[in-house]
């Protein structure tokens, strides 16, 4: 089984290395694949990664596993696989929205914010790009951290988050598994329990 990283906004495939080592230590192969988002645009790279993805399928079954943004960018470049081209075993969402966020929302007029994200941080402000990308249409795990600052004066008015996304942000009907963790947002890719819980989901013990 293949598996492959793909990384948060403003993070790099490092991320993601505490993670792959308990992967890897499993038996699994792992990969990442990179962007920044001060250079290319949410489309450039979702036909980047569509690309990564088609090559994955030619040498057997993979999943895949996207923090934050990563999440978004592998949602997209699924959807745009062509019919001949195998999809990924399974999905896994870290602390991923699914539409817009609320944090992008307050942070997509400042110029220090414009610059570094530019076309990836205004999709994650838009309700309408977002829920454009649709459903995923591959089993979908998604792990959610809950350790965010709680409080009614804070940004997510009280609602259980991670510090970066709030719970509703990363919730849809078509999600069928959903683990909580005691986890910020910047930890999930580094976490040996996000390797449990995606070993026990691919069925992979070691």
């Amino acid at each position: 089984m293949q598996l492959l990283f793909v990384h948060g906004m403003g993070r790099t495939p490092l991320s993601g290395w505490p993670m792959l080592r308990h992967l890897r230590r499993a038996g699994l192969r792992t990969g990442t694949f990179g962007y920044m988002t001060s250079v290319e645009d949410a489309s450039a790279i979702g036909r980047r990664l569509a690309a990564r993805l088609a090559d994955m399928g030619t040498q057997g079954d993979y999943a895949v596993i996207g923090h934050s943004l990563g999440g978004v960018l592998l949602r997209m470049a699924i959807a745009t696989l062509p019919a001949d081209v195998q999809p990924p075993r399974h999905l896994f969402l870290l602390g991923s929205p699914i539409g817009a966020t609320r944090l992008a929302g307050r942070l997509q007029a400042h110029p220090v914010y414009r610059v570094l994200t530019r076309d990836c941080g205004q999709m994650l402000a838009s309700a309408q790009r977002m829920a454009s990308i649709g459903p995923a249409s591959v089993p979908v795990t998604s792990v959610i951290g809950m350790r965010g600052l709680s409080g009614r004066r804070g940004p997510f008015g009280g609602e259980p988050n991670d510090g970066v996304v709030a719970l509703s942000e990363v919730e849809a009907d078509w999600i069928g598994d959903q683990v909580r963790l005691p986890l910020v947002h910047t930890l999930l890719p580094a976490s040996a329990r996000v390797a449990g819980v995606i070993l026990d989901r691919l069925g992979s013990h070691g």
